[in-house]
């Protein structure tokens, strides 16, 4: 994620266009390591959370409110008694650095007005709140660092407030074109690498946009670019940075089907094709959907890893069962070997003395000579029947592991089935279906005989074509059996990803033509939401629902169908979901 120098230029032009100039009317600390501020500006009420916990520091408005401790904690006192009813008289960001300062006016304990500095610092895990004098010395901040815990700078009260300087970086925004060109010519780094090393804020992932806006390879070394290359890119660089001066921001987010990947304040150009991007009107919007959205998934992660682990572990036995299996059945090959070798003993064992140790005949089902070795302490008959008997227990060895071979197989395309499953699942309840069916199945043990059957309101995803046309997407076994066979009517279309687990997806024709692009989307969907959506390309199989067959006793969502067509789809998702 970018959370860099230009996301939080965006976040002070919005802060200015906002709450600069309002009242601090209330003033909250619902975590240790968080502000949450109530603004009041031209007739309208802002809250403003500002984060510095380590792993998400964020600044960003927003319409929710959260709980606070009963008692408030020192820091949120001391702010309250210094700055509540303040005014934010400017909001300010020094550089390109990662940090917001805001200026506020208030009156003091005498009635006189004066003026005190919030400086927030989104630095990772040196994050920090830090409140100051209008002089810059420091009256406390959120987390204090002391000498042993950072040699280059101490923030306790009564220290002088300073930002370290320890990499030297230049400010891109004072930076002009030729100094720029001078930069990257001397540079050993690849282009990429040099941006974000020798300018304040810029992330690599914006390195990595500035190199595809100039058409230069990122991986390049910067000393190796002709002259003409560092000239466009140093044009283009300074023209981005002329937009961060002026204000020209355009947040999005970019989006992999369901899962935000990453976030922005400039546009992104470079998008992989499986990535579609979303513009926002606001900073604060995109800060807030991302890591919300990010949250929902990380947590979906979490409450499934228990269920991931059972999956994984039973696939893990039964691959091992599987290979176990088929070398056993490869070994029963032999078989049909034994059984001629008896039979030509009993044609040929006549020829036979006593005491040989083979027998040299011609094998009438090839035509070819054949040596058959022999127990000499035996007669023919009875060097025939002890191969009849090894053919015999072979043959019993070979039926009877075809079938547990093809029932192990089963098995693992079930639970194979089933983690595609927990891949896509985005809600606790799509896991509370999967979880029924691993009880079902016998991979959880119910803890009791009597077990209350949970409710479910998990349902399939739905989609709306370009054309108009109702698209469904099973997000499990079950849901991908009722959509098949309940909802699916016999001249709906059904897609699959060819040999791999996926989701069944339904086109509701309702009687009519679909048109071409209506399989492409369809199949995108069908690619997309199977075990090959990193794939570049996958073959999906479609046909109508009236040629589909259930298979007899087989797990929930496993059908048979012949004569299908055929398609090749690059995984996506671009429709929009229909609630």
């Amino acid at each position: 994620m970018a959370f860099d120098g230009i996301v939080i230029a965006s976040l002070v032009h919005e802060f200015n266009q906002t709450i600069a100039g309002g009242k601090i009317a209330k003033i909250a600390q619902p975590e240790k390591d968080e502000l949450l501020f109530t603004i009041k500006n031209n007739r309208e009420n802002y809250r403003l959370l500002l984060s510095v916990n380590p792993s998400l520091p964020l600044a960003y408005l927003t319409d929710k409110n959260k709980n606070s401790p009963l008692t408030a904690p020192n820091f949120c006192m001391l702010l309250r008694k210094h700055i509540g009813n303040g005014k934010i008289i400017s909001i300010t960001q020094p550089g390109l650095e990662r940090a917001v300062e805001f200026e506020i006016e208030h009156l003091d304990e005498m009635g006189d007005l004066c003026r005190k500095r919030l400086i927030v610092e989104l630095m990772g895990k040196h994050s920090n709140i830090i409140f100051c004098t209008s002089e810059g010395m420091i009256i406390d901040s959120i987390k204090h660092i002391s000498a042993q815990v950072s040699s280059v700078r101490e923030v306790l009260p009564g220290r002088e407030y300073f930002i370290p300087q320890t990499a030297r970086k230049l400010n891109p925004l004072e930076t002009g074109e030729e100094e720029m060109a001078a930069v990257m010519e001397q540079a050993p780094d690849p282009v990429g690498k040099a941006l974000y090393s020798h300018f304040t804020g810029i992330s690599p992932v914006m390195a990595e946009e500035f190199c595809h806006l100039a058409s230069i390879e990122s991986s390049v070394p910067a000393a190796e670019l002709s002259e003409a290359e560092r000239i466009h890119l140093s044009r283009t660089f300074s023209l981005a940075m002329e937009s961060v001066k002026g204000g020209q921001f355009s947040p999005c987010i970019l989006y992999k089907g369901e899962e935000p990947v990453e976030f922005s304040a400039l546009a992104f150009t470079a998008l992989p094709a499986d990535c579609c991007l979303k513009e926002f009107s606001s900073m604060s919007q995109v800060l807030e959907t991302y890591y919300a959205s990010k949250n929902v998934i990380t947590r979906i992660r979490q409450k499934s890893s228990d269920l991931r682990r059972i999956v994984q572990t039973a696939l893990e036995r039964n691959y091992k069962k599987y290979d176990l299996q088929l070398r056993q059945l490869k070994d029963t090959e032999k078989r049909d070997k034994f059984r001629i070798y008896g039979e030509l003993l009993n044609t040929y064992g006549y020829e036979l003395a006593g005491g040989e140790k083979e027998l040299s005949c011609l094998n009438y089902y090839t035509n070819e000579t054949i040596r058959i070795p022999l127990d000499e302490t035996k007669t023919a008959p009875e060097n025939a029947k002890r191969y009849f008997e090894k053919y015999n227990k072979l043959k019993r060895t070979f039926e009877a592991l075809t079938e547990l071979t093809e029932e192990t197989k089963r098995e693992i395309d079930h639970l194979e089935s089933i983690s595609a499953a927990l891949d896509i699942a985005l809600k606790e309840e799509d896991l509370t279906q999967i979880k029924m069916e691993l009880t079902e199945y016998g991979f959880i043990k119910k803890h009791g005989p009597n077990m209350k059957k949970q409710k479910v309101v998990s349902k399939p995803f739905h989609y709306l074509s370009s054309d108009g046309f109702h698209i469904y997407v099973g997000k499990n076994n079950y849901q991908n059996e009722e959509l098949t066979f309940k909802l699916a009517t016999g001249n709906d279309w059904w897609f699959h990803a060819k040999g791999i687990p996926g989701s069944h997806v339904i086109v509701k024709s309702e009687g009519k033509e679909l048109p071409d692009r209506v399989f492409e989307e369809a199949g995108a969907l069908a690619a997309y939401y199977s075990k090959g959506r990193d794939n570049e390309k996958v073959e999906i199989d479609y046909i109508q629902k009236k040629n589909i067959k259930k298979v007899a006793g087989a797990a929930p969502g496993f059908v048979i169908y012949h004569t299908n067509y055929s398609l090749v789809a690059v995984p996506g998702n671009k429709l929009e979901e229909v609630n």
